[in-house]
């Protein structure tokens, strides 16, 4: 009987990718796929650090499988992920029933440790470093086990040079390394081959792509250029990107190549030039805004996102006040905002004695809400009367009975089927949008424009 798996994955885009490398090297390696978590033969916690209820879900998570891994021997549990690679042996100290502990820099690695723990006992393998610059992800890469049919994320660096004070991800993830063009171009090609017309760009800090291959410039707009050449991909997106990077090349490639969409996502985290620097992130609030009006300005309708942490340590009454009136100047289209989590090892973590008490940023944090949701409310209802291409996810999650797509901007937009019934998830749609709310759009559906690509399989090995 084929072993079967399930792998749950916390964290971002980056993790949630991971896993689907790490699926297809299971599946490479005999073993089947299930939802059915508690019947599983193998289950994979893919872990995430940058917050710290992350860490809590997960020990919460993983103690529930004490007594299941009790009552049957032959289950194996697996960690891998962020966590794994910053608390090494400490999670089979917490948690013994744990078998194979893997990091960050040797998931390829994790077929292999299985089979040697099914033997030989738990085994924790962490590596302090990458593999050595120049060997290909791309057989990894193609053996993925996509979400999705017709899109797909595509990991063009991994690690982080930046040395911002409220982040592990140097820690975790290690320096910037960066794949070769060709294969990240080659991946794309394989993609879309097998139906794919949309791919996200994955890095850390995707601004700096290719910095450590010319040891001089880097070269993300030539990337963008040449993904979004690419026969039949529709749609590049990207994340995330580092504004002290943002390069006038770049916003060229972004304006100039059809493929790529008009959405940025550029994280601000604080309008307070003391607390930027406080928290290190290598520019002032006023060149934030400049090139973010130098984006706006040679991108037609350019929908922007963002983050912002509340309550970093220090922040005054002041400094928030800064960040209410740069999140109001820059009329966002949509933020995530977080309350200032301290992860230990990080430098932000030791500032104790300037930590914001909790009912301060509670109440900073709700009228940062309203200011975001009146901006996105107000960009959103500029949209109605307008006909919108979107890309088709599926049924909406809260009613079946309705469609959900996505516009260029990544927009959500909810609307009614044809009389045909659901369209299949990756049809492209033409839909008017008549209503507005500050987090998604409602519309009426004018007609579909292209249908899902059929999906071919491309046989390849994994390594």
């Amino acid at each position: 009987m084929t072993r079967t798996f399930h792998i749950r994955t916390y964290g971002c885009q980056m993790n949630e990718h991971d896993s689907e490398r790490l699926a297809g090297l299971l599946i490479g390696d005999g073993l089947e796929p299930t939802d059915d978590i508690e019947h599983a033969d193998l289950v994979v916690f893919n872990t995430c650090c940058i917050r710290e209820n992350a860490d809590q879900k997960f020990y919460g998570h993983l103690g529930q499988f004490k007594a299941l891994r009790e009552s049957r021997p032959a289950m194996q549990i697996a960690v891998g992920g962020c966590l794994a690679q910053k608390e090494r042996d400490a999670i089979r100290t917490r948690a013994g029933h744990v078998d194979v502990v893997f990091g960050t820099h040797n998931l390829v690695r994790a077929p292999a440790l299985l089979r040697q723990a099914a033997t030989t006992g738990p085994v924790v393998e962490i590596l302090d470093a990458p593999a050595p610059q120049g060997v290909s992800d791309l057989p990894l890469a193609l053996s993925a086990a996509r979400q999705l049919p017709y899109a797909a994320w595509v990991t063009i660096q991994m690690g982080c040079d930046n040395s911002c004070a409220f982040c592990i991800v140097p820690q975790v993830r290690g320096p910037e390394v960066s794949r070769p063009v060709d294969d990240i171009v080659a991946e794309v090609k394989s993609l879309s081959a097998r139906g794919v017309t949309e791919v996200t760009l994955l890095g850390q800090n995707v601004n700096s792509y290719g910095r450590d291959l010319t040891r001089r410039r880097p070269l993300f707009a030539p990337l963008l250029r040449a993904v979004g050449a690419v026969d039949g991909v529709r749609r590049v997106r990207f994340t995330s990107p580092h504004p002290k990077d943002l390069r006038p090349e770049t916003i060229a490639a972004m304006a100039e190549t059809p493929a790529v969409c008009e959405h940025l996502h550029l994280p601000l985290q604080s309008g307070s030039d003391r607390v930027l620097s406080a928290m290190r992130r290598g520019y002032r609030a006023d060149r934030y805004l400049a090139r973010l009006a130098a984006a706006r300005a040679a991108i037609t309708d350019l929908a922007v996102t963002t983050d912002i942490i509340v309550g970093f340590p220090g922040e005054t009454e002041d400094d928030f006040e800064r960040t209410l009136e740069v999140a109001a100047e820059a009329e966002y289209d949509s933020a995530y905002t977080f309350i200032f989590s301290p992860r230990p090892g990080t430098r932000a973590a030791s500032m104790t004695a300037s930590f914001v008490p909790d009912d301060v940023v509670a109440e900073r944090f709700e009228r940062l809400r309203v200011v975001v949701e009146r901006s996105a409310l107000a960009k959103h209802c500029a949209r109605v009367g307008r006909v919108e291409e979107v890309i088709v996810e599926g049924p909406s999650a809260r009613d079946p009975g309705v469609v959900t797509g996505r516009t260029r901007q990544n927009k959500l937009v909810h609307f009614a089927p044809p009389p045909a019934g659901m369209p299949t998830p990756g049809t492209y749609a033409e839909v008017t949008v008549t209503d507005a709310a500050p987090h998604h759009l409602r519309g009426a559906l004018e007609r579909l424009t292209a249908a899902a690509r059929q999906r071919i399989p491309i046989a390849v090995s994994v390594r």
